[in-house]
């Protein structure tokens, strides 16, 4: 396992994270708990030392199962939660305050409440689920994490970027009040290298990759004729013909892939790993298989610049979760 520097925090984490949604149930279908702990302290045998996961996952199932797996393996690793959005829709359209989706008093309520699912006195990282520019000009949530933050409730503060907007938060990370950044980041969205990457670079904050594999599109496995779990994130995600144009556009990958390269998962890490900027990339894993082979790609490794080059032409600009 590769280790990267968390921006400005300092904190040296493995460059392939665990991403926990899926294990909180509700999104992806059936879920076993116990393999779900396999999965974890399988991560944390192979060199993972940074779990990301939110409240909202199962109102907390995904961290309990995370602190279980701690208990097994009888030692923690950095975790990174989420504070839900108290009311409002989701997403929160323009012209919600940052007083109504993330009042003070809920901020540091649901924080207390990660503190006791993860059984620990104190977050490595606390985000906000969902970020709106215009919120940096409100100061409750301001006070809230400072509160948080002197009472030695949490490290570091981050948000989690709303779907493929990533320009939303580029006077958040201009302002210096967020330590971290967790955005969408994969070979068909690859728009924050624009201008949100370079800026995180100069102003040394942390940026976590999730959707790496593109809800699973990038995984490699799927075919036109896959069916999802009724009621599951990728059911929605890939309705109507967006599977088939997905797969589509995996089989041109395909014949991308480098010589011992077997799979689209592998190469869908390296791209993300490929940039300077990218501190972590945390695929979902729910099984000890999944962590085996993710962890796998990280190998020190880079991706040529001509594979680079090329995949940069395989762009496709486009919102699944609308």
């Amino acid at each position: 396992m590769e280790y990267r520097r968390l921006g400005r925090t300092g904190v040296q984490l493995s460059e392939i994270g665990f991403g926990a949604w899926g294990i909180g149930k509700g999104w992806w279908g059936e879920t076993d708990d116990n393999l779900s702990v396999l999965a974890l302290t399988r991560a944390l045998e192979l060199g993972v030392t940074f779990i990301d996961t939110a409240y909202a996952y199962g109102n907390g199932h995904s961290e309990r199962q995370i602190a279980r797996a701690f208990r097994q393996a009888g030692r923690r690793v950095c975790v990174a939660t989420k504070v839900p959005l108290k009311t409002v829709g989701w997403p929160p359209g323009p012209g919600v305050r940052a007083r109504e989706a993330f009042p003070a008093d809920w901020i540091i309520d649901q924080t207390e409440q990660s503190l006791r699912n993860l059984e620990t006195d104190c977050l490595d990282v606390q985000q906000l689920h969902i970020w709106r520019d215009e919120w940096i000009d409100e100061t409750e949530w301001q006070e809230a994490v400072g509160k948080l933050r002197r009472q030695g409730k949490i490290r570091f503060f981050g948000v989690s970027i709303m779907d493929h907007q990533h320009e939303s938060s580029l006077r958040l990370v201009r302002s210096g009040l967020a330590d971290t950044l967790q955005v969408i980041y994969n070979i068909f969205d690859q728009s924050p290298a624009d201008v949100l990457f370079p800026l995180c670079q100069k102003l040394d904050v942390g940026v976590i990759v999730r959707v790496p594999f593109d809800e699973g599109g990038l995984a490699g496995q799927f075919t036109p004729q896959t069916v999802f779990p009724q009621g599951s994130i990728q059911e929605y995600y890939f309705r109507g013909n967006r599977l088939r144009e997905t797969c589509e556009r995996g089989d041109r990958l395909r014949l991308l892939l480098p010589k011992g390269m077997t799979t689209l998962a592998p190469l869908a890490l390296k791209f993300c790993l490929s940039h300077p900027a990218v501190s972590t990339v945390i695929p979902g894993m729910r099984r000890p298989e999944h962590v085996e082979a993710n962890c796998a790609a990280s190998d020190g490794k880079p991706l040529s610049p001509d594979l680079l080059a090329t995949l940069k032409t395989h762009a496709w600009p486009r919102n699944f979760y609308q």
